[in-house]
Protein backbone atom coordinates (compact mmCIF):
# COMPACT_ATOMS: atom_id res chain seq x y z
CA UNK A 1 0.00 0.00 0.00
CA UNK A 2 1.06 3.61 -1.07
CA UNK A 3 1.99 5.88 1.67
CA UNK A 4 -0.10 8.87 2.13
CA UNK A 5 -0.24 11.49 4.31
CA UNK A 6 -3.59 11.83 6.14
CA UNK A 7 -2.79 13.74 9.28
CA UNK A 8 -2.06 17.85 9.45
CA UNK A 9 0.70 17.82 13.11
CA UNK A 10 1.13 21.36 12.86
CA UNK A 11 -2.87 21.81 13.56
CA UNK A 12 -3.10 18.86 15.86
CA UNK A 13 0.23 20.06 18.11
CA UNK A 14 -1.59 23.51 18.11
CA UNK A 15 -5.05 22.83 19.05
CA UNK A 16 -4.22 20.13 21.68
CA UNK A 17 -1.82 22.63 23.34
CA UNK A 18 -4.40 25.57 23.16
CA UNK A 19 -7.08 22.97 24.81
CA UNK A 20 -4.55 21.72 27.33
CA UNK A 21 -3.98 25.47 28.59
CA UNK A 22 -7.19 26.25 28.58
CA UNK A 23 -8.18 22.96 31.17
CA UNK A 24 -4.95 24.43 33.18
CA UNK A 25 -6.37 27.91 33.30
CA UNK A 26 -10.10 26.37 34.00
CA UNK A 27 -8.36 24.66 37.70
CA UNK A 28 -6.78 28.00 39.28
CA UNK A 29 -3.49 26.53 37.87
CA UNK A 30 -2.94 23.24 39.04
CA UNK A 31 -4.18 20.49 36.32
CA UNK A 32 -2.87 16.50 36.86
CA UNK A 33 -3.59 15.31 32.89
CA UNK A 34 -3.10 11.59 32.67
CA UNK A 35 -1.32 10.70 29.41
CA UNK A 36 -3.25 7.35 28.22
CA UNK A 37 -1.59 5.71 25.49
CA UNK A 38 2.19 5.67 24.86
CA UNK A 39 4.03 9.05 25.25
CA UNK A 40 6.80 8.60 22.96
CA UNK A 41 6.61 6.36 20.07
CA UNK A 42 3.17 5.85 19.51
CA UNK A 43 3.36 3.40 15.98
CA UNK A 44 -0.16 2.34 16.33
CA UNK A 45 -1.07 6.02 15.54
CA UNK A 46 1.14 6.03 13.35
CA UNK A 47 0.40 3.15 11.20
CA UNK A 48 -3.51 3.89 11.61
CA UNK A 49 -3.09 7.79 10.55
CA UNK A 50 -0.17 7.73 8.09
CA UNK A 51 1.79 11.10 8.50
CA UNK A 52 0.91 11.28 12.18
CA UNK A 53 4.29 12.18 13.70
CA UNK A 54 5.04 8.87 16.56
CA UNK A 55 6.86 11.72 18.65
CA UNK A 56 3.48 14.40 18.27
CA UNK A 57 2.69 13.75 21.95
CA UNK A 58 6.40 14.55 22.94
CA UNK A 59 6.83 17.53 20.66
CA UNK A 60 3.92 19.07 22.30
CA UNK A 61 4.68 18.77 25.87
CA UNK A 62 7.76 20.13 24.35
CA UNK A 63 6.49 23.65 24.12
CA UNK A 64 4.89 22.55 27.46
CA UNK A 65 7.64 21.64 29.81
CA UNK A 66 8.32 24.78 30.77
CA UNK A 67 5.07 24.60 32.79
CA UNK A 68 5.03 20.87 33.28
CA UNK A 69 5.90 18.37 35.94
CA UNK A 70 6.28 14.74 34.75
CA UNK A 71 5.39 11.22 36.68
CA UNK A 72 5.91 7.91 35.32
CA UNK A 73 3.50 5.23 36.92
CA UNK A 74 4.48 1.66 35.96
CA UNK A 75 2.15 -0.82 38.21
CA UNK A 76 4.31 -3.56 40.85
CA UNK A 77 2.17 -6.62 38.71
CA UNK A 78 3.88 -5.85 35.36
CA UNK A 79 7.34 -5.25 36.82
CA UNK A 80 6.68 -9.02 38.39
CA UNK A 81 5.21 -10.87 35.48
CA UNK A 82 7.74 -9.14 33.35
CA UNK A 83 5.11 -7.55 31.15
CA UNK A 84 6.65 -6.74 27.60
CA UNK A 85 5.57 -3.66 25.00
CA UNK A 86 5.48 -6.03 21.69
CA UNK A 87 6.58 -3.02 19.80
CA UNK A 88 10.48 -2.72 21.81
CA UNK A 89 10.26 -6.54 22.83
CA UNK A 90 11.43 -5.18 26.04
CA UNK A 91 9.66 -5.36 29.60
CA UNK A 92 7.64 -2.78 30.99
CA UNK A 93 9.94 -1.65 33.65
CA UNK A 94 12.79 -1.36 30.73
CA UNK A 95 10.32 0.24 28.99
CA UNK A 96 10.47 2.59 31.98
CA UNK A 97 13.92 3.31 31.84
CA UNK A 98 13.90 3.87 28.43
CA UNK A 99 11.29 6.80 28.49
CA UNK A 100 13.43 8.33 31.52
CA UNK A 101 15.95 8.64 28.65
CA UNK A 102 14.08 9.26 26.22
CA UNK A 103 12.77 12.32 28.02
CA UNK A 104 16.20 13.66 29.07
CA UNK A 105 16.76 13.53 25.46
CA UNK A 106 14.36 15.75 24.86
CA UNK A 107 15.54 18.34 27.59
CA UNK A 108 12.59 17.02 30.04
CA UNK A 109 13.14 15.30 33.24
CA UNK A 110 10.66 13.24 35.19
CA UNK A 111 10.17 14.46 38.84
CA UNK A 112 9.63 10.77 39.92
CA UNK A 113 8.42 7.58 39.38
CA UNK A 114 5.44 5.96 40.93
CA UNK A 115 5.04 2.16 41.61
CA UNK A 116 1.46 2.01 41.88
CA UNK A 117 -0.22 -1.22 43.71
CA UNK A 118 3.00 -1.78 45.70
CA UNK A 119 3.13 -4.75 47.81
CA UNK A 120 6.73 -5.46 48.57
CA UNK A 121 7.02 -7.68 45.42
CA UNK A 122 10.45 -8.83 45.08
CA UNK A 123 11.29 -8.08 41.26
CA UNK A 124 9.21 -4.08 42.39
CA UNK A 125 11.67 -4.13 44.80
CA UNK A 126 14.55 -4.44 43.16
CA UNK A 127 13.01 -2.26 40.46
CA UNK A 128 13.01 0.43 43.00
CA UNK A 129 16.33 0.66 44.47
CA UNK A 130 17.73 0.10 41.07
CA UNK A 131 16.13 3.28 40.38
CA UNK A 132 17.04 5.39 43.41
CA UNK A 133 20.27 4.11 43.62
CA UNK A 134 20.70 6.13 39.75
CA UNK A 135 19.26 9.40 41.60
CA UNK A 136 15.88 9.03 41.18
CA UNK A 137 12.92 9.48 43.38
CA UNK A 138 10.48 6.48 43.60
CA UNK A 139 6.98 6.54 45.29
CA UNK A 140 5.02 3.57 46.12
CA UNK A 141 1.65 3.72 46.46
CA UNK A 142 -0.36 0.64 48.12
CA UNK A 143 -3.51 -0.82 46.67
CA UNK A 144 -6.36 1.95 47.45
CA UNK A 145 -8.31 0.75 50.20
CA UNK A 146 -12.24 0.68 49.62
CA UNK A 147 -11.96 0.82 45.74
CA UNK A 148 -14.06 0.86 44.08
CA UNK A 149 -17.22 1.10 45.76
CA UNK A 150 -16.49 2.39 49.06
CA UNK A 151 -15.95 5.84 48.32
CA UNK A 152 -16.19 7.12 52.51
CA UNK A 153 -12.47 5.21 52.86
CA UNK A 154 -11.62 5.47 49.30
CA UNK A 155 -11.06 9.07 49.84
CA UNK A 156 -9.92 9.18 53.37
CA UNK A 157 -6.74 8.79 55.29
CA UNK A 158 -6.65 5.13 55.05
CA UNK A 159 -7.57 5.15 51.03
CA UNK A 160 -5.96 8.06 49.42
CA UNK A 161 -4.32 9.48 52.29
CA UNK A 162 -2.24 6.37 53.07
CA UNK A 163 -0.23 7.42 49.62
CA UNK A 164 2.77 9.93 49.82
CA UNK A 165 1.75 13.22 48.84
CA UNK A 166 4.54 14.19 45.92
CA UNK A 167 5.23 17.79 46.03
CA UNK A 168 5.34 18.94 42.58
CA UNK A 169 5.55 22.82 41.36
CA UNK A 170 4.57 23.54 38.22
CA UNK A 171 1.13 24.45 37.06
CA UNK A 172 0.88 21.32 34.39
CA UNK A 173 1.36 17.81 36.06
CA UNK A 174 1.60 15.17 33.52
CA UNK A 175 0.81 11.61 34.57
CA UNK A 176 1.94 9.18 32.56
CA UNK A 177 3.28 5.25 32.18
CA UNK A 178 3.79 1.99 30.05
CA UNK A 179 0.37 0.40 29.11
CA UNK A 180 -3.39 0.34 30.14
CA UNK A 181 -3.67 -0.11 34.03
CA UNK A 182 -0.37 1.20 35.44
CA UNK A 183 -2.47 3.57 37.90
CA UNK A 184 -2.17 6.90 36.09
CA UNK A 185 -5.69 7.48 37.44
CA UNK A 186 -5.17 6.85 41.42
CA UNK A 187 -2.51 8.69 40.77
CA UNK A 188 -4.15 12.02 39.84
CA UNK A 189 -6.84 10.97 42.08
CA UNK A 190 -4.45 10.41 45.30
CA UNK A 191 -2.17 13.98 44.59
CA UNK A 192 -6.09 15.29 44.03
CA UNK A 193 -6.81 14.51 47.77
CA UNK A 194 -3.84 15.97 49.00
CA UNK A 195 -3.72 19.59 47.33
CA UNK A 196 -7.42 19.72 48.42
CA UNK A 197 -6.75 18.83 52.26
CA UNK A 198 -3.86 22.02 51.50
CA UNK A 199 -6.51 24.30 49.94
CA UNK A 200 -5.06 24.09 46.75
CA UNK A 201 -8.37 23.77 44.33
CA UNK A 202 -6.67 21.50 41.54
CA UNK A 203 -8.32 19.76 38.82
CA UNK A 204 -7.56 16.37 36.63
CA UNK A 205 -8.15 15.94 32.75
CA UNK A 206 -7.51 12.95 30.37
CA UNK A 207 -5.07 13.00 27.24
CA UNK A 208 -6.06 10.18 25.13
CA UNK A 209 -6.07 9.54 21.41
CA UNK A 210 -8.08 6.36 21.08
CA UNK A 211 -10.84 5.85 20.79
CA UNK A 212 -11.54 9.08 19.09
CA UNK A 213 -14.74 10.53 20.42
CA UNK A 214 -16.23 12.38 17.41
CA UNK A 215 -16.06 9.71 15.04
CA UNK A 216 -18.51 6.93 14.33
CA UNK A 217 -18.57 3.83 16.80
CA UNK A 218 -18.01 1.83 14.04
CA UNK A 219 -15.14 3.61 12.03
CA UNK A 220 -11.92 1.52 11.24
CA UNK A 221 -9.94 3.44 13.57
CA UNK A 222 -12.13 3.03 16.27
CA UNK A 223 -11.99 -0.80 15.45
CA UNK A 224 -8.36 -0.69 15.40
CA UNK A 225 -8.00 0.77 18.99
CA UNK A 226 -10.40 -2.10 20.07
CA UNK A 227 -8.18 -4.91 18.37
CA UNK A 228 -5.24 -3.34 19.40
CA UNK A 229 -6.67 -3.62 22.71
CA UNK A 230 -7.99 -7.04 22.21
CA UNK A 231 -6.39 -8.89 24.78
CA UNK A 232 -7.26 -6.90 27.92
CA UNK A 233 -10.94 -7.33 26.61
CA UNK A 234 -11.27 -3.04 25.80
CA UNK A 235 -14.33 -2.14 23.63
CA UNK A 236 -15.67 1.08 22.35
CA UNK A 237 -19.19 2.38 23.27
CA UNK A 238 -21.62 5.56 22.68
CA UNK A 239 -20.72 7.90 25.76
CA UNK A 240 -24.31 7.45 27.48
CA UNK A 241 -23.71 10.15 29.86
CA UNK A 242 -22.46 12.46 26.98
CA UNK A 243 -25.84 11.49 25.45
CA UNK A 244 -27.84 12.31 28.67
CA UNK A 245 -26.41 15.33 29.30
CA UNK A 246 -25.30 16.99 25.60
CA UNK A 247 -27.80 14.82 23.49
CA UNK A 248 -24.60 14.74 21.65
CA UNK A 249 -23.40 11.14 20.23
CA UNK A 250 -20.03 11.05 21.36
CA UNK A 251 -17.11 7.08 21.35
CA UNK A 252 -15.75 6.47 24.37
CA UNK A 253 -14.54 3.45 25.98
CA UNK A 254 -15.17 0.02 28.41
CA UNK A 255 -13.39 1.04 31.40
CA UNK A 256 -13.68 4.83 30.84
CA UNK A 257 -17.48 4.46 30.96
CA UNK A 258 -17.80 1.74 34.07
CA UNK A 259 -15.57 3.99 36.06
CA UNK A 260 -17.28 7.09 35.79
CA UNK A 261 -20.47 7.01 38.50
CA UNK A 262 -17.43 6.05 40.92
CA UNK A 263 -15.22 8.58 39.73
CA UNK A 264 -17.65 11.10 39.69
CA UNK A 265 -18.47 10.74 43.31
CA UNK A 266 -14.76 10.48 44.38
CA UNK A 267 -14.39 13.76 42.83
CA UNK A 268 -17.63 15.46 44.25
CA UNK A 269 -15.85 14.08 48.10
CA UNK A 270 -12.52 14.95 47.03
CA UNK A 271 -13.95 18.68 45.99
CA UNK A 272 -17.00 18.79 48.25
CA UNK A 273 -18.89 19.86 45.56
CA UNK A 274 -20.04 19.10 42.21
CA UNK A 275 -18.18 16.96 39.73
CA UNK A 276 -15.83 18.77 37.17
CA UNK A 277 -17.34 16.75 34.48
CA UNK A 278 -21.39 15.61 33.35
CA UNK A 279 -19.64 12.84 31.52
CA UNK A 280 -16.00 10.84 30.41
CA UNK A 281 -15.67 12.38 27.22
CA UNK A 282 -15.71 15.75 29.03
CA UNK A 283 -12.59 14.49 31.04
CA UNK A 284 -10.72 14.43 27.97
CA UNK A 285 -8.84 16.34 25.99
CA UNK A 286 -8.54 14.56 22.05
CA UNK A 287 -8.16 17.28 19.06
CA UNK A 288 -7.29 13.94 16.81
CA UNK A 289 -9.77 13.82 15.31
CA UNK A 290 -10.03 17.43 13.93
CA UNK A 291 -6.73 17.08 12.09
CA UNK A 292 -7.26 14.12 9.41
CA UNK A 293 -7.10 15.33 6.58
CA UNK A 294 -7.86 12.13 3.87
CA UNK A 295 -10.70 9.85 5.66
CA UNK A 296 -11.06 7.44 2.89
CA UNK A 297 -7.37 6.84 3.16
CA UNK A 298 -7.22 6.71 7.03
CA UNK A 299 -9.96 3.47 6.85
CA UNK A 300 -7.85 2.14 4.84
CA UNK A 301 -4.88 2.17 6.53
CA UNK A 302 -6.91 1.36 9.92
CA UNK A 303 -8.48 -1.75 8.54
CA UNK A 304 -4.49 -3.09 7.72
CA UNK A 305 -3.79 -2.68 11.29
CA UNK A 306 -6.93 -4.75 12.24
CA UNK A 307 -5.21 -7.57 10.03
CA UNK A 308 -2.08 -7.12 11.41
CA UNK A 309 -3.62 -7.47 14.94
CA UNK A 310 -4.91 -10.63 13.94
CA UNK A 311 -1.68 -12.13 12.75
CA UNK A 312 -0.29 -10.98 15.93
CA UNK A 313 -2.61 -12.13 18.23
CA UNK A 314 -2.32 -15.98 16.02
CA UNK A 315 1.11 -15.84 16.74
CA UNK A 316 0.59 -15.30 20.62
CA UNK A 317 -1.70 -17.19 20.81
CA UNK A 318 0.32 -20.38 19.16
CA UNK A 319 3.12 -19.21 22.10
CA UNK A 320 0.92 -19.75 24.81
CA UNK A 321 0.49 -15.52 25.49
CA UNK A 322 -2.89 -15.14 24.91
CA UNK A 323 -6.10 -16.85 24.56
CA UNK A 324 -8.56 -18.11 21.96
CA UNK A 325 -11.27 -15.44 23.07
CA UNK A 326 -8.57 -12.45 22.39
CA UNK A 327 -7.75 -14.41 18.50
CA UNK A 328 -11.76 -14.44 18.17
CA UNK A 329 -12.60 -11.19 19.24
CA UNK A 330 -10.30 -9.89 16.09
CA UNK A 331 -11.67 -12.30 14.07
CA UNK A 332 -15.13 -10.74 14.61
CA UNK A 333 -13.64 -7.67 13.45
CA UNK A 334 -12.19 -8.99 10.19
CA UNK A 335 -15.61 -10.33 9.25
CA UNK A 336 -17.38 -6.80 10.10
CA UNK A 337 -14.97 -5.41 7.92
CA UNK A 338 -15.68 -8.22 4.71
CA UNK A 339 -11.89 -8.38 5.51
CA UNK A 340 -9.76 -11.40 4.40
CA UNK A 341 -5.47 -11.84 5.98
CA UNK A 342 -4.75 -12.08 2.25
CA UNK A 343 -6.23 -7.75 2.18
CA UNK A 344 -2.47 -7.24 3.58
CA UNK A 345 -1.06 -7.09 0.04
CA UNK A 346 2.56 -8.69 1.21
CA UNK A 347 0.45 -11.73 2.60
CA UNK A 348 0.35 -13.83 -0.54
CA UNK A 349 3.42 -13.01 -2.46
CA UNK A 350 5.44 -14.09 1.08
CA UNK A 351 3.39 -17.98 1.25
CA UNK A 352 3.96 -18.14 -2.61
CA UNK A 353 7.83 -17.54 -1.84
CA UNK A 354 7.63 -20.48 0.67
CA UNK A 355 6.11 -22.95 -2.04
CA UNK A 356 8.58 -21.97 -4.84
CA UNK A 357 11.92 -22.80 -2.26
CA UNK A 358 9.61 -25.92 -1.25
CA UNK A 359 9.47 -26.96 -5.01
CA UNK A 360 12.67 -25.50 -5.91
CA UNK A 361 14.46 -27.90 -2.85
CA UNK A 362 12.39 -31.07 -4.25
CA UNK A 363 12.86 -34.10 -1.75
CA UNK A 364 14.39 -32.57 1.04
CA UNK A 365 11.95 -32.24 4.63
CA UNK A 366 13.28 -28.90 5.58
CA UNK A 367 11.09 -25.98 6.47
CA UNK A 368 10.59 -23.97 3.87
CA UNK A 369 9.94 -19.93 4.58
CA UNK A 370 9.13 -17.23 2.88
CA UNK A 371 9.05 -13.27 3.20
CA UNK A 372 7.58 -10.58 1.40
CA UNK A 373 8.09 -6.88 1.62
CA UNK A 374 6.34 -3.44 -0.24
CA UNK A 375 8.18 -0.58 -0.91
CA UNK A 376 7.38 2.97 -0.61
CA UNK A 377 6.62 3.04 -4.31
CA UNK A 378 4.26 -0.18 -3.93
CA UNK A 379 6.78 -2.94 -5.37
CA UNK A 380 6.41 -6.16 -3.72
CA UNK A 381 9.92 -8.00 -3.28
CA UNK A 382 10.11 -11.33 -2.07
CA UNK A 383 12.70 -13.75 -0.38
CA UNK A 384 12.92 -17.06 1.46
CA UNK A 385 15.18 -19.31 3.85
CA UNK A 386 18.14 -21.08 2.56
CA UNK A 387 21.29 -23.06 3.62
CA UNK A 388 23.17 -19.28 3.63
CA UNK A 389 19.96 -17.45 5.20
CA UNK A 390 16.96 -16.91 7.00
CA UNK A 391 14.29 -15.85 4.96
CA UNK A 392 14.13 -12.28 6.58
CA UNK A 393 17.51 -11.90 6.04
CA UNK A 394 17.45 -13.06 2.02
CA UNK A 395 14.16 -9.96 1.98
CA UNK A 396 16.36 -7.46 3.04
CA UNK A 397 18.78 -8.03 0.63
CA UNK A 398 16.87 -8.42 -2.17
CA UNK A 399 14.87 -5.32 -1.33
CA UNK A 400 17.74 -3.55 -0.95
CA UNK A 401 19.63 -4.38 -4.37
CA UNK A 402 16.36 -3.63 -6.18
CA UNK A 403 16.78 -0.29 -4.64
CA UNK A 404 20.10 0.20 -5.05
CA UNK A 405 19.91 -1.18 -8.69
CA UNK A 406 22.36 -3.58 -8.34
CA UNK A 407 22.53 -6.02 -10.93
CA UNK A 408 21.19 -9.54 -9.25
CA UNK A 409 24.88 -11.17 -10.37
CA UNK A 410 26.99 -9.14 -7.81
CA UNK A 411 27.37 -10.64 -4.29
CA UNK A 412 26.64 -8.13 -1.81
CA UNK A 413 27.92 -10.90 1.00
CA UNK A 414 31.02 -11.82 -0.71
CA UNK A 415 31.35 -16.59 0.18
CA UNK A 416 34.94 -15.35 2.15
CA UNK A 417 32.87 -13.60 4.83
CA UNK A 418 29.87 -15.56 5.29
CA UNK A 419 32.02 -18.30 5.09
CA UNK A 420 33.65 -16.60 8.15
CA UNK A 421 30.84 -15.78 10.06
CA UNK A 422 29.29 -19.59 9.59
CA UNK A 423 32.63 -20.86 11.42
CA UNK A 424 32.71 -18.24 13.76
CA UNK A 425 28.85 -19.87 14.52
CA UNK A 426 29.26 -23.69 14.31
CA UNK A 427 33.13 -24.08 15.31
CA UNK A 428 34.03 -21.49 18.02
CA UNK A 429 30.62 -21.03 18.89
CA UNK A 430 28.71 -24.36 19.07
CA UNK A 431 25.63 -23.34 17.49
CA UNK A 432 23.58 -25.91 15.36
CA UNK A 433 22.29 -23.30 12.61
CA UNK A 434 24.39 -22.20 9.45
CA UNK A 435 22.34 -19.60 7.95
CA UNK A 436 22.09 -16.24 8.80
CA UNK A 437 19.84 -15.00 10.59
CA UNK A 438 19.03 -10.58 9.84
CA UNK A 439 21.25 -9.19 12.60
CA UNK A 440 24.19 -11.62 11.43
CA UNK A 441 23.51 -10.54 7.68
CA UNK A 442 23.29 -6.49 8.63
CA UNK A 443 26.66 -6.99 10.31
CA UNK A 444 27.82 -8.71 7.42
CA UNK A 445 26.70 -6.22 5.36
CA UNK A 446 28.71 -3.81 7.02
CA UNK A 447 31.88 -5.43 7.09
CA UNK A 448 31.68 -6.76 3.51
CA UNK A 449 30.76 -2.57 2.37
CA UNK A 450 34.10 -1.47 3.28
CA UNK A 451 35.68 -3.54 0.52
CA UNK A 452 32.66 -3.64 -1.92
CA UNK A 453 31.22 -0.49 -3.73
CA UNK A 454 28.14 -2.23 -4.44
CA UNK A 455 27.48 -3.54 -0.66
CA UNK A 456 27.99 0.21 0.78
CA UNK A 457 25.55 1.49 -1.85
CA UNK A 458 22.69 -0.86 -0.91
CA UNK A 459 23.43 -0.49 2.62
CA UNK A 460 22.58 3.18 2.01
CA UNK A 461 19.00 2.06 1.01
CA UNK A 462 18.31 0.40 4.32
CA UNK A 463 16.70 3.48 5.62
CA UNK A 464 14.43 3.58 2.97
CA UNK A 465 12.40 -0.08 4.53
CA UNK A 466 11.09 2.28 7.73
CA UNK A 467 7.66 2.14 7.39
CA UNK A 468 7.30 -0.59 4.94
CA UNK A 469 5.00 -3.48 5.39
CA UNK A 470 6.27 -6.98 6.03
CA UNK A 471 5.37 -10.37 6.38
CA UNK A 472 6.99 -13.61 7.36
CA UNK A 473 5.22 -17.69 6.64
CA UNK A 474 6.99 -18.20 10.15
CA UNK A 475 7.62 -16.53 13.18
CA UNK A 476 10.92 -14.52 13.29
CA UNK A 477 13.75 -15.82 15.10
CA UNK A 478 14.66 -13.58 18.02
CA UNK A 479 17.65 -12.42 16.22
CA UNK A 480 15.12 -11.39 12.91
CA UNK A 481 12.73 -9.84 14.79
CA UNK A 482 15.50 -7.55 15.96
CA UNK A 483 16.59 -6.53 12.78
CA UNK A 484 13.27 -6.53 11.71
CA UNK A 485 12.65 -3.76 14.57
CA UNK A 486 15.55 -2.02 14.24
CA UNK A 487 14.47 -1.50 10.43
CA UNK A 488 11.59 0.26 11.39
CA UNK A 489 9.20 -2.16 9.07
CA UNK A 490 5.59 -3.16 9.72
CA UNK A 491 6.00 -7.06 10.48
CA UNK A 492 3.54 -9.51 10.85
CA UNK A 493 4.06 -13.56 10.22
CA UNK A 494 1.86 -16.52 10.53
CA UNK A 495 1.78 -18.79 13.26
CA UNK A 496 4.10 -21.26 11.94
CA UNK A 497 7.41 -21.97 14.06
CA UNK A 498 10.71 -21.76 12.19
CA UNK A 499 12.29 -24.82 13.57
CA UNK A 500 11.12 -27.97 15.35
CA UNK A 501 13.53 -26.88 17.96
CA UNK A 502 11.54 -26.13 21.32
CA UNK A 503 14.20 -23.99 22.07
CA UNK A 504 14.99 -21.62 20.24
CA UNK A 505 18.63 -18.73 21.64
Amino acid sequence: MRTTTVFDNELYISEQTSEILERVKRFNNKLYLEFGGKLLYDYHASRVLPGYDPNAKMRLLNELKDKADILLCIYAGDIERKKIRADFGITYDSDALKLIDDLRGWGVNVLGVVITRFDNQPAATLFKNKLERRGIKVYTHRFTKGYPTDVELIVSDEGYGANDYIETEKPLVIVTGPGPGSGKLATCLSQLYHDYRRGIKAGYAKFETFPIWNLSLKHPLNVAYEAATADIGDFNLIDPFHLEAYQQTAINYNRDVEVFPVLKRILEKITGGESFYKSPTDMGVNRVGFAITDDDFTRAAAKQEVIRRYFRYRCEYVMGFTDKETVQRVELFIRDFNLKPEYRSVVKPAREAAIEAQQKDKGNEGIYCGAAIELRDGKIITGNNSPLMHAASSLIMHAIKHLAEVPKKIKLLPPYITDSVRNLKTEILNEKALSLDLQEALISLSISATTNPAANLAMEKLRELEGCEVHITHMPTPGDEAGLRRLGVNLTSDPNFSTKDLFIP
